[in-house]
Parts: structure tokens; sequence; C-alpha cells
């Protein structure tokens, strides 16, 4: 009965249960963590997004009530682009940080200060290149009182899970390739108060 006995065996072993629980953890632990990863970085991007624009929309509320000016020779002006960037540096350095090189050669953060004559007249569409974000059109030109003004901020954020990458920014290049980061744009149109 030699042969039985080989059966039984196998009988036995395909009947057994032990590690059965480590060898489904071992074939579903790399997915696994990587759908949480990927959840907790497609959270803490749109966190960030979210504090991008409440940056924008609090430099956009100082501008418009006078507390922030431009050339009107009062102690509320903020004189350059890189004074206006730090200002809006501190409102976002819970999640971002902003070093000095970043405020005076920017090469995440970059922000389009501009006044209009009519609001028909602000940019709808993201300005893109061949490479990403068009950054040559990029201005800091302020208005004064009861003009129209848009504060628009661009911003790269990092991703690291590729697999979230492609599904999580709607931006691409002019080729139709999809960017590295995620670009969070946020945009505040308004007119300044009639401040003296």
């Amino acid at each position: 009965m030699p042969g039985t006995k080989k059966r039984g065996r196998f009988r036995a072993f395909a009947r057994s249960k032990d590690g059965s629980a480590a060898i489904e953890f071992a074939l579903l632990a790399i997915p696994y963590f990587m759908v949480i990863f990927a959840i907790i970085e497609t959270f803490v991007a749109f966190a960030a997004e979210e504090l991008v624009s409440n940056g924008v929309d609090t430099m956009a509320r100082r501008m418009r009530t006078g507390q922030i000016t431009f050339n009107l020779g009062r102690a509320t002006d903020v004189a350059d682009v890189k004074d206006f960037r730090q200002r809006f540096c501190n409102e976002v350095s819970i999640l971002i940080n902003c070093s000095a090189a970043e405020v005076a050669t920017p090469n995440k953060l970059w922000l389009d200060v501009r006044t209009f004559t009519n609001f028909s007249d602000i940019p709808v569409t993201i300005p893109m290149n061949a490479t990403g974000l068009d950054t040559s059109g990029l201005q800091y030109n302020p208005g004064g009182s009861g003009t129209k003004n848009m504060v628009r901020a661009y911003y790269k954020w990092q991703v690291i899970t590729d697999l979230v990458r492609p599904y999580i920014t709607p931006y691409k290049t002019t080729t139709g390739a999809r960017l590295n980061e995620f670009l969070i744009v946020a945009t505040a149109a308004f007119q300044n108060e009639q401040y003296p």
C-alpha cells in the first residue's frame, strides 16, 4: 500500500492551511500598500491645492481692500514680485516650504498678478508649452484703487506614486504629454475697492 500512503500525504498537504495567510499576505501586500500610498498622496496633493487656493484668496482680498498696494508711496506698498511671493509663501507655509532661492528665482511656485480693463480680458486658459507650464508671459502688474485684477498661482507639486500621476493632473503639454508633477492652479479675479 505504498501508493495509498503517498496519496494520503498529498491529500493532507492539499488540505493543510498552515501558512496560507502568510502566502496570501505576500501576494496582496504590494498592491495593497500601493493603493494605500496612492490614496494618502492624492489626499495630500488635494490638501495642498486647497491651501494654494486659500493663499490666492487671502492675497486677493488684501489687494482688493488696499492692505497691499503698488506704487502709491505707502507703507502698504509691495514693491516687487519677490516681496509679493514671500508674502504668498507665508500664507502657504503649512505644507509648502519656499526657500529664499525659490522666492528669488521660482522653480516650483509662480505668481501672475495683473490688472485688466474688463473682466472678459482675463485669461481663462493655462499657458502651456511643449515642456509644461509656460512662464514667459507671467507678470507682476497689480492695479490701484477701483481696478480689475487677477491673482493666479501655479505650483508644481511633486507626485511620487507614478500610478496616480496621470489621473490627478488634468493639464498636458502642448504635445499632449502628461506632466511629471501635479500642477496646482488657483485664480482670483476681483475689482479693487475705491480706497483713498
